[in-house]
């Protein structure tokens, strides 16, 4: 007899990575779902935060340091660009490269979409009180930390 339940098998539903790529994927649209609000894609967001917490960077250094590659982080900058929310000019130390730098603009455009990521995550975080999300969270950056220093990479 067929079972009219349709979640996952009890192996699963035990699995700690499995839950956790679960949770990831829901966190993923619920964001991805907040930032198509404002006409921005995550990508957006970590661009320009990086930019706010670092100050200007090269665009390579700024590829990785939100884990984009060469030909995303320059479709990102430029997606960025045409919207006045960066400027991208050439380093005066070696023209060669470019140096990125967040502009007034976007620096709002970084408020509007922290908000909305904000929205996303009380959404995911929903069930859970205020000391439950803090053993979350640190839990959870102890495993990434984990896992990045035995990769020899730094944050994941």
């Amino acid at each position: 007899m067929e079972s009219t339940d349709d979640g996952p098998p009890d192996a699963l539903r035990r699995s700690p990575t499995w839950l956790m790529g679960q949770a990831g994927i829901h966190a993923q649209r619920l964001l991805n779902e907040r930032m198509a609000e404002a006409g921005a894609h995550r990508w957006h967001y970590s661009v320009l935060s990086a930019l706010a917490d670092c100050g200007p960077l090269s665009q390579a250094s700024l590829g990785r340091h939100c884990r984009l590659d060469r030909s995303d982080i320059a479709a990102v900058v430029g997606e960025l660009e045409g919207g006045g929310h960066l400027v991208r000019e050439p380093d005066p130390l070696d023209r060669r490269r470019n140096v990125v730098t967040i502009t007034a603009e976007g620096d709002r455009r970084l408020r509007r979409l922290g908000a909305l990521a904000v929205e996303a995550q009380e959404d995911l975080l929903a069930p859970l009180d205020a000391g439950e999300r803090a053993r979350l969270i640190a839990t959870v950056e102890r495993l990434v930390e984990h896992q990045a220093a035995r990769q020899g990479s730094g944050w994941a």
